[in-house]
């Protein structure tokens, strides 16, 4: 991990057991190198905070929190998003305007990647659904559009964040 980053605003330490335990409880085995970062770092802002998502350059808010009772908690922010997510689509931290940052199972469950998750134009998936006739399928396809690569993993993201 980056040795030059700087984190500010960190919740307590939290063990490995509990992070992982959050991630069994919403059924995702959180990777290594992410899971080391935010027993340190959780509900932290980092600095170095920006980053590329295509060729839009994008500011990194903060972790989210293992802490239950923190607004910021990251099993209450899955439970947030999750109708609007697709699936496999974990959210770790946020962007100021809104969006997420988060690590896609989809097409690696041991390994996922990192992703942007733009929230402008997403919809809840049961809503589409209901309103354009849209198949379970559909609404997936339509939720992925929203979503959009960052990095191989979490250490690559955090060594693509820059001033």
């Amino acid at each position: 991990m980056r040795k030059d980053l700087e984190w500010e605003y960190a919740d307590s330490e939290v063990s490995e057991a509990a992070i992982k335990e959050c991630g069994v409880q919403i059924g995702f085995q959180l990777p290594q190198d992410y899971i080391d970062c935010a027993k340190i770092n959780g509900g932290a802002s980092v600095v170095p905070e920006e980053f590329i998502v295509g060729e839009v350059e994008r500011c990194f808010g903060s972790l989210f929190s293992f802490d239950g009772e923190s607004s910021e908690y990251i099993v209450k922010k899955y439970q947030i998003y999750k109708s609007s997510l697709p699936n496999q689509v974990f959210p770790i931290a946020n962007d100021p305007a809104g969006n997420l940052i988060c690590l896609d199972f989809k097409n690696n469950p041991g390994s996922p990647i990192v992703v942007f998750w733009e929230h402008e134009n997403a919809w809840e998936k049961e809503m589409v659904m209901k309103e354009e006739g849209l198949t379970e399928e559909q609404a997936e396809e339509r939720a992925r559009e929203n979503v959009f690569y960052v990095a191989a993993t979490f250490t690559e993201f955090l060594d693509k964040l820059h001033d």
